[in-house]
Formats: structure tokens, sequence, C-alpha cells
């Protein structure tokens, strides 16, 4: 199967006050299955990962509901608040429905770099390792040492970087991003999402988004990079076949069966589907 690891879908009345702003017109409307599935046919993939946009329980129904109506999402990536009290029991709650395969809280919009490293997580985290769930890290560069400690701290928690840890391609910054990435790739339980490296390359053309992705091929290797769209999002800054294409170009074709498909469906044990 291909399998697109990241992808969103949002219902505008639903974000009152929340990203994307109006000036964002290429992505500012509602995005449903029906505005994805012409371009999966066109591009061959056959099965998505919804991931949340909001820090809400709300959204996470939505995208839930969603799931049980189209085949085609394999899996959801859901919010909740793992410091609350309850939240072992929300994750119980949430892991007894067969499309929710994990958590991503919205760590690049907490003003704490270091929230990551609370102990006060740590009921979530167990409660994710025995219901076989993930974590995804939507963090930034800065974030990188705090989630290195947070990752070396849980070794059975699968854990993958979403969009590379957004590295500032836009104005080159690379060797400190590499060296944060290499210290995580060094855990085998660490994986990483080639998706949304095009939306961070400001004015410069797409090609100077490649040296990015190859080190993430290069650190993680073929059995830990799994391609993501990070559609409609990517709407600001490309196309959904062109990345696609320009994905397969980076990764070595005998490579393309786990990268493309293969390495999403164990990280998020999605065969089920």
């Amino acid at each position: 199967m291909l399998i697109d690891a990241h992808q969103h879908f949002w219902l505008l009345k639903d974000r009152a006050g929340q990203w994307p702003p109006p000036s964002l017109a290429a992505i500012y409307r509602d995005f449903l299955p029906d505005d994805l599935l012409p371009l999966m046919q066109q591009a061959g993939v056959t099965g998505t990962v919804l991931v949340q946009t909001m820090e809400t329980a709300g959204d996470t129904d939505f995208m839930l509901a969603l799931a049980d109506k189209h085949s085609f999402i394999k899996g959801v990536v859901g919010w909740l608040d793992m410091k609350a009290p309850d939240a072992s029991e929300q994750i119980i709650r949430r892991a007894a429905h067969p499309t929710f395969k994990g958590v991503r809280p919205m760590l690049q919009d907490i003003a704490d770099v270091s929230w990551i490293v609370d102990p006060a997580l740590d009921p979530a985290v167990t409660a994710l390792i025995d219901h076989r769930l993930v974590f995804d890290a939507l963090v930034l560069p800065r974030h990188l040492p705090h989630l290195l400690a947070f990752a070396t701290r849980h070794t059975g928690l699968p854990i993958v970087i979403d969009h590379g840890a957004k590295p500032l391609i836009a104005i080159g910054h690379y060797n400190n991003w590499r060296k944060d990435m290499a210290a995580l790739a060094a855990l085998p339980h660490v994986y990483c999402k080639l998706s949304g490296l095009l939306t961070e390359r400001g004015d410069q053309k797409p090609e100077a988004v490649r040296p990015y992705a190859e080190t993430i091929i290069d650190l993680f290797g073929a059995e830990r990079v799994m391609f993501g769209s990070d559609w409609p999002v990517l709407r600001l800054a490309g196309d959904y076949q062109a990345w696609l294409d320009f994905s397969r170009s980076i990764v070595p074709a005998a490579h393309h069966d786990a990268v493309f498909g293969g390495n999403a469906v164990r990280f998020y044990s999605l065969s089920d589907r």
C-alpha cells in the first residue's frame, strides 16, 4: 500500500479565532475527504493517517467520525491533555476505537519548550505504551534537546518527529539541526516523517529542501522514515503529486516500499484497517 502518513481535515466553523488566518487564502476553507480523494487516486495513494490540528477533544471526535465513514483513513492521531489528572483514563477510552493510533500535543505552540520533560506526563505515557499507541512530536528545532530527554526516558514509546522538526530551511540553519536530529536518530524507537519541508523553505526554490530530506534518510535509515503530504497545509507551498514525486526522487528506489507505506503500516499498526 502507498500510505500518506500525515494529512489533515478541518471545518472553519470549528476554528473561530484559530489558525489558519484568512490571509492564508489557499487553506482558509473547509477540507474534507472529497477534497483529498481525487488527489489520492491520481497519485495511487491507498490510505492515510489523519492527524489532529486543534487542542480539543472535539477535533479528535471529528476525525474518528470521518474514519468511521471513510476506509481510506487507516489511522487517527488525536489530541488530549497529557497532564490532565484523567489522561490515562482518556487514553484507555480512546484506545477502544480501532482507528485511534496515537496522540500529538502541539509542542510547537507551547511557550515552555521543556514541557515535554515534565514527569507529570509519565502516567499518560505508560497508558500509551500499554495500549500500543504512539507519540507524534510536533516540534521545532529548539525543542529537540528536550525531545531527546523525553525519548531517552521513555524507550518503550514509539515516537515520530513530524516534518523533520521543521528545520529553518529559509535561513539555511543546518548544522545544529543535524546534530540534534542525529542524537534522536540514534534511538531505535524514534522515527521521522518526510513531510512539511516545502513550507519551511521560504522564498527559496523547492530544491532547497533536498539536503534536509536527504539528511533525514541518512540519519534514520530507510526503516524509520515515512512519507507524509501534510495536505492541505502543503497547498501553501506546493502540489500533492509534485511533493510525492520529489520525495520519490530522494528516496532510493529499493526503499520505496518501506518509506511510502510499509513503515507507516508498522509504526501505526495500520494492518487492522
